[in-house]
């Protein structure tokens, strides 16, 4: 059986589970509600059809942190990779090119032909 911190009780515990309204939450305080019981992690984790490692980290991060770890955390947004073929500017090319009717019913001719329009391809091309 897993050792759960005293935080809150089943009781308590089970109330956010029950209220949770983001999925991913409630599978969270579901998953502590059920150890809290007396079920181990691997057991509650597949009843609640989460990876068994996934909740051993759910299980760590409220034994280090209680509540807070539990609640959803928004991630960063996503920069562009450093390796994209297209810089800032020329993304931006593209997409105002890319507005309205495609002259080539969508077969993505048009895409390709601004794409290696780039300055940035054009070197490549005429290699």
């Amino acid at each position: 059986m897993a050792h759960l911190e005293p935080y809150l009780s089943s009781f308590e515990l089970k109330n956010p589970y029950r209220g949770a309204t983001h999925p991913v939450e409630g599978r969270r305080w579901q998953l502590l509600w059920l150890i809290s019981l007396g079920w181990t992690i691997k057991e509650a984790a597949k009843v609640i059809g989460i990876n068994y490692d996934y909740a051993k980290e759910i299980v760590k991060g409220y034994n280090q942190q209680g509540e807070i770890a539990i609640l959803r955390k928004k991630l960063p947004p996503k920069k562009r990779p450093s390796h994209a073929l297209l810089n800032t500017l020329q993304l931006e090319e593209l997409h105002l090119s890319l507005k309205g009717e495609s002259p080539d019913g969508g077969r993505g001719e048009r895409a390709q032909s601004c794409i290696m329009d780039c300055p940035k391809n054009r070197e490549t091309k005429s290699r």
